[in-house]
């Protein structure tokens, strides 16, 4: 199928389909048809960049294979500043793509607010006196307000129950970070994290089993989370938020916020608002 771009109904975004690859993305600015148009030809390329690397790109980061495309470069140096961690470039994919699109659109000038969301990871860029406001994934009315200011570029969220394979039983965990590649695999591997392994109540199956063409091999990923204590969810979560302050040490994220079995634990000076649920959402 080849790219496919349409305006939605809203007449402010547009939406890119091509393949895994699912944006929704908005441009506010003097040059926002410039910058939509620089945004639309990157994407028409992208998917096939990663597919011509993609047996490498679904490799251990650890055994040290060279990447060509710049996208993939980018999701395997997200995947490598987590070493000696499991993990593949492909945890990175939909964050650095994001990254990508956003990159390409800003390449000019009289932009005020770009946004790129690839399936809930979102890269964007906001010029001063803006802001953006987007929800927690899994937890009602939450909202995250970022300004111009902070340091924070990309947003990212997993967890067992989404369209992403979890070694972990998260329900969610969204994580701040400077870019979306960034935010991906931190998000990523906190999720991981978030577990109780061998517990009877979770469900494993092999990765493989699900998709047979899955990075994580035979590992078994979570399928079904049945009825947990509050000591064990609580037990869960603080094994989550110790994967989250390794990552904030290192300097890979700036902010996470976890959910399980409707409890939430959050790290990061972050501004993580309970905001009204009319209060609008950007991305």
């Amino acid at each position: 199928m080849d790219p496919q771009v349409s305006l939605l109904p809203d007449r402010r975004r547009l939406h890119m389909h091509h393949g895994p690859i699912d944006l929704i993305v908005q441009v506010e600015g003097s040059e926002r048809e410039a910058g939509l148009r620089r945004g639309v030809a990157r994407f028409r390329t992208i998917l096939a960049e990663l597919a011509d690397e993609l047996p490498l790109l679904r490799s251990p980061v650890a055994e040290g294979r060279a990447l060509h495309g710049p996208v993939a470069r980018a999701m395997q140096r997200a995947a490598v500043a987590h070493s000696p961690a499991f993990v593949t470039p492909m945890a990175a994919v939909a964050g650095a793509v994001a990254d990508a699109i956003l990159q390409a659109i800003c390449d000019g000038d009289g932009l005020d607010r770009v946004h790129v969301n690839n399936g809930g990871d979102i890269a964007f860029q906001l010029a001063p006196g803006t802001r953006l406001v987007a929800a927690i994934a899994g937890i009602d009315g939450a909202r995250i307000t970022i300004p111009a200011e902070s340091p924070v570029r990309g947003i990212a969220t997993s967890g067992w129950r989404g369209r992403s394979q979890s070694l972990g039983i998260a329900d969610s965990v969204t994580v701040l970070a400077r870019n979306a590649a960034a935010a991906d695999v931190a998000a990523t591997l906190i999720a991981n994290a978030v577990d109780l392994p061998g517990h009877p109540a979770i469900r494993r199956i092999p990765a493989v089993e699900l998709f047979d063409d899955s990075d994580l091999g035979a590992r078994p990923v979570t399928v079904s989370v049945g009825r947990l204590t509050q000591g064990e969810v609580d037990e869960a979560l603080r094994h989550g938020i110790h994967a989250a302050r390794r990552c904030m040490a290192r300097g890979l994220i700036e902010a996470a916020f976890l959910g399980l079995a409707g409890k939430t634990r959050s790290l990061g000076a972050a501004p993580f608002t309970a905001l009204s649920q009319k209060e609008p959402i950007d991305a």
